[in-house]
């Protein structure tokens, strides 16, 4: 009889797992964003935005995943980065990624200023710090200092803060496809995870799915 009941036992469990696994469907690897936030594409391009910090770990870790998926970015797809701003702390980096944007540089100043942080563990977080740094990367002192000090730059932090704020960002990195939906690492439990959640959510905004 002991054996019977714990082998009913067994099989029910089995199907309990078997129900919670099926229960987790796609919508549990994001969140809808609400109202949905305007986007700066065309209306015939879907708007993918990685909301990141350079101090993040995380951020840092997830960069090679993020590159080589824009290896291969859907055609209608347009990618852009924004730094997130949660408090005043994370202004100073904030003005780097825009200032090295309008210096032309971005490309070459973004991996290093990531690697630099993270994998060197350089204290640049400060003005002077991230001064230093971009003379480092050969760029002049003075002009540096007239374009993060500028009210265009000091402008597209303020809006930065707005916009992540909207999108209700919860931590980094994150990823905001069309201004409707919010993924992350973490919500999709792994970084081929939130690929396959990024793609999914891609084709839903195509008119896939």
């Amino acid at each position: 009889m002991k054996k019977s009941f714990r082998f009913v036992l067994s099989i029910l469990l089995m199907l309990t797992g078997s129900a919670m696994v099926a229960a987790q469907s796609e919508e549990d690897f994001y969140t809808t964003i609400r109202p949905a936030q305007p986007t700066k594409t065309a209306a015939n391009k879907i708007e993918v935005v990685e909301i990141f910090y350079y101090g993040c770990i995380h951020c840092y870790s997830y960069e090679p995943y993020l590159m080589k998926w824009l290896q291969n970015i859907p055609a209608n797809v347009e990618f852009r980065r924004m730094p997130v701003v949660f408090n005043k702390d994370q202004i100073p980096l904030a003005k780097a990624y825009y200032t090295a944007e309008k210096l032309g540089i971005l490309e070459q100043i973004h991996h290093s200023l990531f690697e630099a942080i993270n994998k060197n563990k350089r204290n640049i977080f400060e003005d002077d710090a991230i001064k230093a740094f971009f003379v480092e990367q050969g760029v002049d002192g003075d002009a540096f200092s007239r374009i993060y000090n500028s009210m265009e730059i000091s402008t597209k932090v303020r809006q930065a803060e707005v916009v992540v704020r909207n999108y209700r960002i919860p931590h980094t990195p994150a990823l905001v496809i069309n201004g409707k939906y919010l993924t992350s690492p973490s919500m999709a439990g792994n970084f081929e995870k939130l690929e396959q959640t990024l793609t999914s959510l891609i084709a839903k905004e195509s008119g896939g799915s």
